[in-house]
């Protein structure tokens, strides 16, 4: 191991000018990473950051304040090259989870006008939205919650509406709401979940935010495994690094983010951050490509007897179906700018997932299913279907997902489905078995566009999967699509 570069955290926060939604690996090793860079720039900041917890993690929260915001995050190129950095941008840390004081304490911060941008990274389903729809999920626990109470919110849109509700009602120009989840128009959906959420509570607040509030899209890309037991030894062995705080991730970062903060911004520009008019294209790429492809290695690699990316991806068998995949089923769907080559950026991915020393685990990235699949399979396949282009990639990943949502892993022991329809699954699969439990399945209007759903095309690719899976196993079919001449 090679520790080619140690970078302290240097200047000073003046002030806190972005509150965030979501203290998270992901955050902490992607946003605050490039606010710290524009701190170590300019020397002083007002773009210091507030971060909260709303579910989990407390622990993480007092552990932070304990370190007056302060963490690591190490950065693996491979196992031989790595960066410490060390992040201070992080001026306050909250727990909103149990609603009371912290809570309170989270809403003034976002109300106070020194605010000018909130972000979040509460995953796909903490917005609240249908998957196949979008539309607000008004049955939602916390939704329904959050119409009987709305000064007492305890959903992300719910936060965010309460503390407009707030700049409002003192005239406070309102802050700009920048989503840096992995959903396809990600301003836009966080946009409908709150003023959805606005219009069930007071109509000029909803026609206010739609005039006033700025909702621009993001693309976010960097892999960021969950951090457990292995990994902070590792930092101690290999590092030094005694931090319970810190993070691991790749050394490649990216983030396109669309130009609309009518509040101001960093220049995010300046460290490599790409501000453009439309982002939609970058989003669509990374979803379908590296977040689709990710999602296939995860049911299928399962199956296979795989435990993390890296392991995956060096199963020959399964590598050649990623490239398929990547190449005949979700190139095919992209229009992209001049001066992207989506075949230099598939083998860049395959290269990605090889890094051995992020251990990213194959189980994390199969959490939440029924809210990933709409955005990185779905559509895509929906467009295919269109140009009359085959789906046999998306079929067996499809399959996949069903075996593991409702059987045991191959000489493994039942596992938890972590996913928010894991009780319809379970009454799935405990009701149908074989070709009708993939037709209960694929009739989950939850998870599948009706328009979708009723392609003939669509079903019986699907069910020809699930049925040579169950029939032959997950190895049979990986070796006719690593046939050269498939």
């Amino acid at each position: 191991m090679s520790l080619n570069q140690r970078v302290p955290a240097t200047g000073q926060v003046r002030e806190i000018g972005i509150v965030h939604l979501g203290l998270g690996a992901f955050h902490r090793a992607h946003q605050a990473v490039y606010l710290q860079r524009h701190l170590n720039r300019h020397g002083d900041s007002d773009w210091g950051l507030c971060s909260a917890n709303l579910r989990s993690n407390h622990a993480l929260v007092e552990q932070l304040r304990e370190q007056d915001g302060r963490y690591h995050v190490a950065e693996y190129r491979d196992r031989e090259q790595v960066t410490l950095r060390e992040i201070g941008v992080l001026r306050e840390a909250l727990y909103a989870g149990e609603g009371g004081q912290e809570l309170e304490q989270l809403l003034q911060r976002m109300a106070a006008p020194q605010t000018r941008i909130v972000t979040l990274t509460v995953t796909e389903k903490g917005y609240c939205l249908s998957p196949s729809s979008g539309q607000l999920r008004r049955e939602d626990p916390t939704i329904a919650h959050d119409i009987a109470h709305p000064q007492a919110p305890r959903s992300a849109p719910g936060i965010v509406l309460e503390a407009l509700r707030r700049r409002r009602a003192a005239g406070v120009p309102a802050f700009t709401v920048l989503c840096c989840d992995n959903m396809p128009d990600n301003g836009q959906r966080t946009r409908q979940a709150v003023s959805a959420l606005a219009a069930l509570q007071d109509q000029a607040l909803a026609q206010w935010i739609e005039q006033q509030v700025a909702f621009p899209s993001c693309m976010v890309d960097r892999i960021v495994p969950a951090m457990d037991e292995e990994s902070f030894a590792r930092l101690e062995q290999q590092l030094d690094c005694h931090d319970r705080a810190a993070v691991v991730c790749e050394s490649f970062s990216q983030w396109v983010i669309e130009d609309h903060f009518p509040l101001g911004r960093p220049d995010w520009e300046v460290e490599g951050v790409q501000m453009v008019d439309d982002v939609r294209p970058f989003e669509t790429m990374k979803l379908r490509m590296l977040n689709g492809s990710h999602s296939l290695l995860a049911y299928v690699g399962l199956l296979a007897g795989h435990e993390s990316v890296f392991e995956a991806v060096s199963d020959v068998r399964l590598a050649r179906f990623i490239e398929r995949y990547m190449s005949e089923e979700a190139a095919p769907t992209l229009d992209m700018p001049a001066g992207i080559d989506l075949s230099v950026y598939g083998r860049d991915l395959l290269a990605r997932f090889a890094n051995d020393s992020l251990q990213h685990r194959l189980r994390q990235i199969a959490m939440d299913g029924s809210q990933k699949l709409p955005q990185r399979w779905l559509l895509g396949a929906e467009q295919l279907l269109d140009q009359g282009r085959g789906i046999d990639c998306t079929a067996l990943g499809i399959a996949a997902w069903i075996h593991y949502c409702t059987q045991p892993l191959p000489g493994r022991p039942a596992h938890v489905v972590d996913d928010p329809l894991s009780a319809t699954f379970a009454d799935v699969a405990g009701r149908f078995d074989g070709a009708s439990r993939v037709d209960a399945f694929l009739d989950l209007q939850e998870v599948f566009p009706p328009a979708l759903s009723a392609h003939a095309a669509f079903r019986d690719a699907v069910h020809r999967a699930y049925a040579v899976l169950t029939r032959d196993g997950v190895d049979s079919l990986l070796h006719t699509f690593a046939a050269p001449n498939r």
